[in-house]
């Protein structure tokens, strides 16, 4: 009856337009008040406790490193390295959009950043080169979801803040440690190498079916030149990656340096961003990272409340008692989180959803971290599928195509990564095979 309670406020809060964040907050401060003997003192230390997190200060390093990459010449650089590579095939430039997706979300974590740097740059060349419109913005809306992915994901950052400190047993009832940012970072590689491979094919595929336009074979000394542009913006991923792996510095260090790091190559290096633009690029990142740590501290207190009612527990007992076994409830997770990608952004479906599926998941014997790659998978999904794919209103504006005709150009890449979905629910070692390499 508490869940039907908790959920059916939220969904009317939601339906009248509430921002998300406030709906949630709404939410627990109103059944807190009228139907729970907790007392308001605690709700308000659960509000501090959920900001009073050394993890959740890598979101607004991580913005901030993105924002400066993406007006700093990065992307420029690392583009114009994937043509020299890539070019040559079939659908080359389109090949190239991928490999520069691949490579700038592995730097910025996030998916909006990565269609706007990659997009802004590719769409027009790409028109000028005779790529059809709907071919170069379908590669774009759905290569620039590999952010959600590749280490440093934001995505997966907030994954991490959602579970912590939630007290998730085993089928065994034994207690499960739950995924550090770190063991997430390095299990999104693996996957994201993949996902990156299988968009690439299709781009290939479709390019060499309607013969679209291949560019000249760049010789060894423009692809080395290339590369030597790009490689302090590459050097980035081996910093942040290899950092935290080493032991030399935790995922919120590391997000600290990407910032640093971005501001010095982008003014001193590549000198493509003046200092008087600063000012500006730290506000929009300011802006950026209130929004999610608004949305971040609403969570948490919806989390308290779940767990504070026993909700999560009595839906695995539910679910044991039904006989529902892994491949059933993976196959209603994926349901629910493409569902809820319709409605709601990737970082409140994460927050508001992980809390909820993650001690099911845990008891039925699914690993803390294939779960984090598993609800990172759905979010790229959901980033490409109307009416609500924030990659779609990004790639809108920037091809001035309308939601409608993106979302027919964008279906055979969109139908690769519901593929590579299936791929990583019911084969965890894809996730899991780096993280345990590492480990031992």
């Amino acid at each position: 009856m508490s869940a039907l309670i908790i959920f059916s406020l939220l969904v009317v809060l939601m339906l009248t337009g509430m921002p998300i964040s406030i709906a949630l907050g709404l939410t627990v401060m109103s059944f807190f008040f009228f139907l729970s003997d907790v007392p308001m003192a605690s709700v308000g230390l659960k509000l501090f406790e959920g900001l009073n997190s050394f993890p959740i200060m890598a979101i607004p390093f991580f913005i901030l490193a993105g924002n400066f990459l993406t007006n700093g010449g990065a992307a420029k650089r690392m583009i114009h390295f994937a043509a020299t590579m890539v070019g040559h095939l079939y659908g080359g430039l389109g090949l190239a959009a991928v490999l520069a997706c691949a490579m700038f979300a592995a730097i910025s974590g996030s998916s909006v950043a990565t269609v706007v740097a990659v997009g802004t740059i590719m769409m027009p060349a790409m028109q000028a080169a005779g790529y059809p419109k709907r071919f170069s913005a379908g590669v774009i809306t759905t290569s620039g979801a590999l952010g959600i992915l590749f280490p440093p994901s934001i995505n997966l950052v907030i994954f991490s803040i959602a579970t912590t400190g939630m007290s998730a047993t085993g089928p065994h009832d034994e207690p499960v440690a739950t995924a550090s940012v770190g063991d997430l970072f390095i299990a999104g590689v693996v996957p994201g190498l993949v996902l990156a491979t299988l968009l690439g094919v299709t781009t290939w595929f479709r390019a060499r079916k309607y013969d679209y336009p291949r560019m000249p074979r760049a010789s060894w000394g423009e692809r080395w030149k290339a590369f030597r542009d790009a490689s302090w913006g590459l050097a980035l991923i081996v910093i942040v990656v290899g950092g935290i792996y080493s032991g030399m510095f935790t995922p919120t260090e590391a997000a600290a340096i990407a910032a640093v790091y971005s501001f010095a190559i982008s003014v001193f290096i590549y000198k493509d961003m003046k200092i008087s633009h600063v000012p500006a690029i730290l506000r929009n990142a300011a802006a950026m990272s209130s929004m999610l740590l608004y949305i971040i501290t609403n969570a948490v207190l919806f989390s308290f409340l779940l767990t504070s009612e026993q909700i999560p527990q009595a839906m695995a007992a539910w679910m044991t008692h039904q006989g529902f076994g892994v491949i059933v409830f993976l196959f209603l997770v994926n349901i629910i989180l493409l569902v809820a990608g319709n409605f709601m952004d990737p970082s409140a479906i994460v927050l508001i959803m992980a809390p909820i599926l993650y001690p099911m998941a845990v008891k039925l014997g699914v690993n803390p971290i294939h779960m984090g790659i598993l609800m990172a998978v759905n979010m790229e999904v959901g980033m490409c599928h109307p009416p609500v794919g924030l990659n779609l209103y990004v790639a809108s504006g920037i091809t001035k195509m309308g939601i409608s005709e993106l979302t027919v150009a964008v279906w055979p890449w969109l139908l690769t990564m519901i593929g590579f979905l299936i791929l990583v629910t019911y084969w965890p070692t894809l996730s899991l095979w780096l993280p345990h390499l590492l480990m031992h």
